[in-house]
Order: C-alpha cells, then structure tokens, then sequence
C-alpha cells in the first residue's frame, strides 16, 4: 500500500496514537507555555491533506522552540500543540474545539483543512473570542458573516482560477469551450462562483456549468457531456480523490480535451504518484513554490523549510504545509507584537500584522484573509513546471493534450 492509501486508510487506532502523543506534550506542558490548540483530519477521506497541517503545525513550533520560543512583553515562553483527529468528520470537529477551549484551556487556535470545517469552527473561536488562523479554508463564504476572530492564509476561493483564465486567453489556439464543474461543498462553490463572471469577462464560451456531489465516485456522465460537446478546457473544481477518479475515468472513456486544470491534487507529490504517467498534461495551481526567495526568521527560507519538512516527514510539502507553518507564525508574530497572550489583545495584533514568511508575505484585510496570487502549473513528465504567475508567462505550457491513446 503507498503512502497515499496508508494516509488514506490508516486505521483509527493508529491516529488516536498519533494524536495521544501530540496532546500529550500539550498535556504536560508547564505554566510558562503558550498552548495551541487544534482538530485536523487525522484519518478519513481528507486525511491525506489533513496530514499536511498536523505535520506543518509541529514542525513550526519545534522550530521555533529550538529558537528560544515566543518573545513576549519581556520572556521567553515555548509553545506546545495539543491536536486531536476530527476523522474528517465536522460534526466531531466542532465539538473539538469545543472541548479545546472550554475543557482544555489553550491559549489560541490553529485551524482544520477544507472550507466547510473552517466555516463550522470558526463558530466555536468567534463565540469564544479566542482567535483562529487557519490555512486549510479558503471559501469566500468563511470570511464574509463579520467574524472578528477567524484568520485565514490561504487566497479567496473565488479568484483560484484567475491566473488560469488569463493564461487561457494566451494559448494557441485559445480554447473554443470550456467546461466547468465543481463539488457541492463550500470551497467549491465558490470556486465556481467566482471563476463564472471571469469566464464571462474573456470572451470564453462556456458550454457546461454543472455541480456534481461531493465525495462523488462516478463521473461517466459528465464526462460523456464533455466529449459530445467536444470541450476544449475543462476546469475542476473538487477534492484530490474525486479529480483521482475523474482522470481515471476520462482515460477510461478516452476522454481528451485540449486541457483539464483542477484546483486540487496536482502540486501534491502523492497525487501524482498515484496518477502516475496519466498525471502528464494535468493543469493546477499553487500560491506557493519552495524558492529561496522566501524568507523567514525561523526556517531562513522555503526552499531550506522544504528540505527540512522532507527529512523529518518522508513527503514532500505542498502549500498546504506551508500555510500551516505560516499560521502558527502568524500567531506568535501576533503575540510578540501584542506583548500578551490576551486573546483580544492578540486578535487586534492579527489584524494589523506585518510579516515575510516562508509560505509569502502576511497580512490580512479587513476580513481577515490573505490574498497571494495563484501560479499555474503543469504536470510535465516527472517535472511540475511553472507555467504562468501574477507576471505573465514563465515556461511554455504542453498544449493541447495529446489523446491518451497518441501519449
């Protein structure tokens, strides 16, 4: 079994292991120390995301203890991280967080993966006033109900496919069609509803708008439409284990439009050892890339955080894991900056932070989420090639896809 399917399929007794020994050090941890709390997905569906954050928050914090700890009004305080397994389930992560600030005590929060776990605890963090930074949400919809307690890291949902969408307009022959679809959860959603009028606002003929269930195994359908339309881009908006199936699929029908681009999966190292060769051509995106051109005060730079977070975890980071570190920064940069550990204190500290991390430059807007702009990228090969950034074309693009039959 590879490590996809371990992270996939691990037993949950062996994540209440993994998460007993996290809590523990929180557990144990003395008066001086500075708690951070929070619920991931340890097992279940997502756990193969979820992992990035458990993994990113403890390795930020071991780092950053190594340096002495969180400088606040004077002292030296070493953080601790006490993680429990939401088993990707939402309902068990609100009553998490629940537990971590009523029975647990932290200190403050650091966030699940997905929209629709952030959307559901950063209930518990707003109705308790103790500040969250997450960089698992990205749905608009988190950032827009006037929460003063909810930080996010990574960009708005809705502009996810804006980098791609210029790229479009530049490829040769520009696309005729173009399909759309997305997932039926908060992200996804408002992927979709933000890609629609940028779509619009190109002259792109979009010839299918459909959401499909999330979780959904069988994608036949929509992927007879695209080929009886004979679709020349099809966006995807979904979850790494649906656009898994929807690959699988489309080879299986032999189905090949001139590009597919999906916001999840392909700048993971694991999804694309799963896909193996069927991976090539695959389009995506990232706001972040392991340059060392990155730099913080702790890692030095990305490209020394991704080698190190390789070493100690067996995998490659993603940003994903990069967020996660950023969070945990955001945090202690908060507290530094506020002198305190005061929850109030340290949510208007948030709110006016200034900081270059490993993951890109920190600093929320008025509704507490950070805007970075997506990279296109391309599966080429054994290469992810950067294709398209916020400054116009990097590398030339493999388009239009070949027919899988013609690879």
């Amino acid at each position: 079994m590879n490590r996809w399917q371990d992270a996939l399929f691990a037993p949950t007794v062996l994540a209440a292991v993994v998460a007993s020994a996290l809590a523990g050090a929180a557990t144990s941890a003395s008066a001086q120390d500075i708690v951070l709390g929070a619920s991931v997905q340890i097992t279940g569906p997502v756990a193969n995301t979820g992992r990035y954050y458990r993994d990113a928050y403890q390795l930020a914090v071991d780092k950053i203890n190594a340096a002495g700890g969180a400088k606040i009004g004077g002292q030296s305080h070493k953080l601790a991280l006490k993680v429990y397994d939401n088993q990707s389930d939402v309902n068990l992560s609100v009553r998490q967080y629940t537990q971590l600030v009523t029975q647990d005590k932290v200190n403050l929060l650091l966030g699940p993966f997905a929209s629709n776990f952030a959307l559901a605890d950063s209930a518990v963090s707003e109705k308790y006033q103790i500040p969250m930074v997450q960089g698992g949400g990205a749905s608009d919809q988190i950032f827009s109900r006037g929460f003063k307690y909810i930080f996010g890291t990574l960009a708005p949902a809705s502009n996810y496919y804006g980098s791609t969408i210029e790229m479009l307009k530049k490829l040769k022959p520009v696309p005729a069609s173009v399909a759309l679809l997305y997932a039926d959860d908060a992200f996804d959603v408002s992927v979709a509803d933000g890609t629609r009028p940028k779509l619009k606002a190109a002259g792109l003929n979009v010839v299918m708008d459909e959401r499909y269930s999330t979780n959904a195994t069988d994608f036949n359908s929509l992927l007879s439409q695209i080929k009886s339309k004979n679709v020349d881009v099809v966006l995807v908006a979904g979850h790494e284990t649906e656009i898994l199936n929807f690959v699988r699929q489309a080879k299986s029908l032999a189905v090949a439009p001139k590009m597919y681009s999906f916001t999840v999966g392909v700048p993971s190292e694991d999804f694309r050892k799963a896909l193996g060769k069927d991976a090539d051509y695959a389009f995506g995106m990232t706001a972040w890339l392991p340059t060392a051109t990155l730099k913080d005060r702790w890692f030095g730079d990305a490209a020394a955080f991704a080698a190190e977070y390789k070493a100690k975890f067996g995998y490659e980071p993603d940003y994903h894991a990069a967020s996660g570190v950023a969070d945990v920064e955001a945090l202690v940069e908060a507290m530094e900056k506020a002198g305190s550990t005061d929850p109030k204190k340290v949510r208007d500290a948030l709110a006016a932070v200034r900081f270059p991390s490993i993951y890109g430059p920190i600093a929320f807007n008025a509704q507490g989420q950070i805007d970075l702009p997506q990279i296109v990228i391309q599966v080429q090969g054994s290469e992810l090639v950067e294709i398209y950034d916020s400054n116009g074309p990097v590398k030339p693009a493999k388009y239009p896809m070949p027919a899988w039959n013609a690879r």
